[in-house]
């Protein structure tokens, strides 16, 4: 009996060794993922693992748009993340991460939800870039938004930039924030993409989070209109030229697009425009059967693969007047005139000298006159008796 009593005391103290001093081992069926999160403005999945893991990767769904997947990388202190920049997070999604532990698959899914109220978010968002460095970016507060709802925009360039909060908010009657100017763009990079995230408060009301997929900078500029327009006839045709915009990012200049309105003065039917991409020398002919014609012209220009155009130029007029034309009289008064100015002149100054000539024989005879009064005088004669 004390043998047996000694057996099952020594098993009882054996045991906890066995199973290397945890009390409360882990199930075998326990996911091996730890502190799975969604930071929703970078779009970054983050998670820790509590055992060894083999090929992983992680996978977003979002409404209206097809799974996306992608390989986990791993960061500081063994944190793995997963982005995902393209995703559109504010109408919900759900994540998962897929791996291989110890031999059997695993999975692990966190479902995300706007926590604002449907119809609260900023609509209508729109950015645009200007006059080479400038930015201005729009919104209008939700259709279900309460009066007080007060609208926050973040911007960031990539992924591992830290978002920053508009500094020049725009606001409309009621100060609430409708938009934001940016007067610090940076380096410009035909790689640069913009990031952009709008929340909002209230003091009784969630407001929804609005996202988007990435502004592709190079697609978000309004250029200013084409420069130094002229038009020069060569006696068949008039030759138009004019200079590509200066554009914040270097592109060639094909990718420019052209719009030339030209119509004719007269009462003609409304001409169809001309479209042409650039080139490093623009030029264009207006066709010889148009060339008596008067004209003007207007044009603008924009980015082959977008729709953002510039502004009109002012109206540039030009033609060689018909006969009959009232601009044909005005030539033939002026040439008049050229030819009849040397005869006019050379009768103010025929005039002009023959009243000086006048005067002059008029003065001396006056001198005249007074010479010889003094001599006659009494003093006079006394000189010239000397």
């Amino acid at each position: 009996m004390v043998a047996l009593v000694q057996s099952v005391w020594l098993l009882v103290l054996l045991t906890p060794a066995c199973r290397g001093g945890d009390p409360h081992p882990a199930p075998d069926n326990m996911s091996p993922i730890m502190n799975l999160k969604l930071d929703s403005r970078k779009k970054m999945l983050t998670w820790n693992y509590r055992r060894h893991v083999s090929q992983q990767n992680c996978s977003i769904q979002t409404p209206g748009d097809p799974d996306t997947s992608t390989v986990p990388r791993v960061g500081d202190n063994d944190t793995y993340f997963c982005t995902f920049p393209n995703a559109v997070l504010h109408r919900g999604a759900s994540l998962r991460v897929r791996g291989i532990s110890d031999g059997d698959a695993f999975q692990e899914v966190l479902t995300f939800n706007n926590s604002g109220v449907e119809g609260t978010g900023a609509v209508n968002f729109s950015c645009l870039i200007y006059d080479v460095r400038f930015m201005n970016c729009s919104w209008a507060p939700g259709p279900a938004a309460p009066a007080d709802a007060q609208y926050r925009l973040y911007a960031w360039l990539s992924a591992d930039d830290e978002e920053k909060e508009c500094v020049h908010y725009i606001t409309d009657s009621t100060e609430t924030h409708v938009g934001c100017h940016f007067d610090q763009l940076g380096e410009p990079k035909r790689t640069d993409n913009y990031f952009f995230f709008v929340n909002g408060t209230s003091k009784d009301t969630a407001i929804e989070f609005v996202d988007f997929t990435p502004f592709v900078a190079v697609n978000m500029e309004k250029y200013n209109p084409p420069a130094n327009i002229t038009v020069r006839y060569n006696g068949s045709n008039h030759i138009i030229r004019w200079d590509n915009p200066v554009i914040r990012f270097d592109l060639a200049s094909h990718i420019l697009y052209y719009e030339l309105d030209l119509q004719r003065k007269g009462g003609f039917p409304k001409k169809d425009p001309v479209f042409q991409r650039g080139q490093d020398r623009n030029v264009y002919l207006v066709p010889g059967s148009e060339a008596k014609m008067q004209s003007t012209l207007r044009m603008r220009v924009r980015h082959l693969r977008n729709k953002i155009w510039s502004e009109w130029t002012d109206p540039v007029r030009f033609g060689i007047p018909e006969e009959g034309d009232g601009t044909m009289v005005s030539l033939a008064v002026l040439v008049v005139v050229a030819a009849a100015l040397p005869m006019v002149v050379m009768f103010f100054c025929k005039n002009l000298s023959g009243r000086v000539m006048n005067k002059l024989s008029a003065h001396g005879r006056v001198m005249g006159m007074a010479v010889r009064a003094s001599a006659n005088s009494p003093q006079g004669k006394l000189r010239h008796g000397g």
